[in-house]
This record gives C-alpha cells, sequence and structure tokens, in this order.
C-alpha cells in the first residue's frame, strides 16, 4: 500500500519483485525513486519479499520491528528498528504501530497521520483476531484497511489441507469475513471516508462474498464513505479523506 501525504510517500509492505512493483507504480504515475520509506508489517514473504531489493535499486530506508529486521531477505539492507507502540516521525507524517495477533514475531498494523490536515488512516490485516490495542487504534479513522480474508464455508470445503485450514481460522491465523465485518461496524463512523477490505484469499474467498457480509453488518451505521475490495491483479485507488462525499476508486489497469 502506498499512502501520500503532500508531497510524502510511504510504501507499507513489499512482496513483490522490483520488476512488479514498479509496473503497479508506474499504473499510478508514481516513481519508485520518490518512496521515501518502506514499513513492513512483519516478515512472511507476501509481505517482505521484494523489500530487500527495491530498498538496494531505489535507495529507500526499511523499518521493521527487531524481529521483522532478522528475516534474510534484509540481511544485506540497512534497516530502522521500530518496537510495537512506537510511533515512527516522518517530515510529511507520523506512523504508530500496534502489535497483532498473528503466527509472525513481532506482527505489527499502523496508522498513518498526516501532519498537514490530521488525518488518519488505519492499515490491519494478518491477524487472528482485533485486540483491544487494535480497537483503540482505530478510533476516528477517515480510512480503514481492514482485512477479511476468508468466508467459513469456503474455507472449509475448499482445497486447503485440515492443518492449513485450522492455521487459517485460528486465534494467529487471518480475520473471517464475519469477523472483520463486526469489527468494521465496530469502527465506522459518519466521518470516515472509506473502508476497503484487504488480504481477500483467492482460493476461499470472493470480493462480493467479502462486500455483502460486510454492507449487511454496516447497514444502519452512520457511515455514508465508500465501501471497496482491494483485488489482487490491480491497483486500486485513490482513497482521499476529508471528503464530504467519497469518490469512488479506479482500478487501474497494469498494462
Amino acid at each position: 500500500m502506498l499512502v501520500e501525504c503532500d508531497e510524502g510517500r510511504l510504501l507499507f509492505d513489499c512482496g513483490f519483485g522490483t520488476r512488479t512493483l514498479a509496473a503497479r507504480l508506474r499504473a499510478i504515475g508514481v516513481e519508485p525513486e520518490s518512496i521515501d520509506g518502506c514499513l513492513l508489517t512483519h516478515e512472511h514473504s507476501d509481505h517482505i519479499k521484494g523489500a530487500g531489493a527495491a530498498s538496494r535499486r531505489w535507495g529507500w530506508g526499511i523499518y521493521a520491528t527487531p524481529a521483522t529486521a532478522k528475516a534474510p531477505e534484509l540481511e544485506k539492507a540497512t534497516v530502522h528498528t521500530f518496537e510495537p507502540g512506537m510511533t515512527i516521525e516522518f517530515p510529511r507524517m507520523t506512523v504508530a504501530a500496534t502489535a497483532t495477533p498473528h503466527d509472525a514475531d513481532q506482527s505489527v498494523g499502523f496508522v498513518v497521520t498526516s501532519r498537514g490536515t490530521g488525518a488518519r488512516a488505519g492499515l490491519f490485516y494478518d491477524m487472528g483476531y482485533v485486540t483491544r490495542g487494535m480497537a483503540k487504534a482505530c478510533d476516528s479513522l477517515d480510512i480503514l484497511v481492514l482485512e477479511s480474508n476468508h468466508d467459513d464455508d469456503m474455507l472449509r470445503h475448499g482445497p486447503y489441507a485440515p492443518w492449513l485450514q485450522k492455521r487459517i481460522a485460528g486465534r494467529y491465523g487471518h480475520l473471517s469475513n464475519p469477523e472483520a465485518a463486526r469489527f468494521a461496524r465496530a469502527m465506522v463512523t459518519k466521518e470516515m471516508n472509506h473502508l476497503v477490505l484487504a488480504h481477500l484469499s483467492e482460493q476461499c474467498n470472493t470480493p462480493s462474498v467479502a462486500l455483502d457480509c460486510t454492507r449487511t453488518a454496516i447497514k444502519g451505521t452512520q457511515f455514508q464513505g465508500t465501501l471497496t475490495a482491494a483485488t489482487q491483479d490491480a491497483v486500486v485507488g485513490p482513497f482521499m479523506p476529508g471528503m464530504r462525499k467519497a469518490e469512488p476508486p479506479t482500478q487501474y489497469s497494469l498494462f
């Protein structure tokens, strides 16, 4: 995910190689060299495998917890470490890290706050359940990017082995659609402009199923923004805060 405040740009996680990442950035007119740094949520390969190469190629600073910084992919990278619970300061924004329950060492989610406008975006995915700390961190957001990983029935009857099903559905796995929907209902406000469902499983979920579940849950709340499901094979956005009526995002072609 790319977050931009004024002229500052930060990337959150980097699970693609540099060629794929450059193509996705090119689709939205962003030069990789213009990114100030890359912050990592945890050490799993789909979030980290391109970070070291991107850092060397484009001169990014890498920011990670001490445990994440030990990942082999970051062996040759210069990594600035932070502890869960800390706030990392950047010229145009601050980034507060909150511990998340996942089967990774020192996994975190982030809340980004613009210094110029005070707009707040919460980025939370790869977690088995919602903690009080996460709920507190997500109070009064303009944008919430939230994991809605799997449909329970599709997981149960899908192609994954029993041990993997148990891991995904466990307390240190991933949020199901109903779990994400309940958290979304508790967090949405009249002022929130965008709720984005992320990290959808290709095998055990679909955007329409995830959207239907959350749409039903937030019906009757004060939420007046847009509800969107991020896709695996396209760039979606931008998600702009502070607008009276949020504009629907665009899906950008990679070719």
